[in-house]
């Protein structure tokens, strides 16, 4: 049964280990960069999780809490910040499962809304995200395409 497990010492070089299928590495960042973005951020802003499968490693996440969106004091938001689902566990639902979770987490904080960005283009994951209910809000952010999900 898929369930999220905090990093730590013990599962780090698991977590590391995750790798996408080599056609979806152009839109994604390997969970090393990820973990050392979450590092450099206040604390409680980055929320590193693996997705797990009993006791195996199939694929890394990472939620945002309240990022100040546009970085003047107006817009906050909470979403997916990364999803890396390891090339062999993927097809199986665990994707699904790491949107779900994250949007239980923002719900059980008090959030109505879950964002996320993605790679656009035919090569990129939107049509994942869109299956999952995500509509796209007109904006991009460093290059990609924002999208949210409403939690209600």
């Amino acid at each position: 049964m898929p369930h999220l497990a905090p990093i730590t010492p013990d599962n780090l070089d698991a977590a590391i280990a995750v790798r996408v299928r080599p056609d979806q590495e152009h839109a994604s960042t390997p969970v090393v960069e990820s973990l050392a973005e979450a590092y450099v951020h206040p604390a409680g802003v980055a929320w590193p999780r693996l997705i797990m499968d009993e006791e195996r490693v199939v694929g890394f996440l990472m939620a945002f809490f309240a990022i100040d969106w546009k970085m003047d004091g107006t817009d906050f938001r909470s979403g997916l910040w990364r999803l890396n689902i390891d090339a062999r566990a993927q097809g199986r639902g665990y994707g699904r499962f790491a949107v779900t979770a994250v949007g239980e987490e923002l719900r059980r904080r008090g959030e109505d809304l879950l964002t996320t960005t993605w790679h656009p283009g035919p090569d990129g994951p939107e049509a994942f995200y869109q299956r999952l209910g995500f509509r796209p809000t007109g904006e991009t952010s460093g290059g990609e395409t924002v999208g949210v999900l409403g939690l209600g």
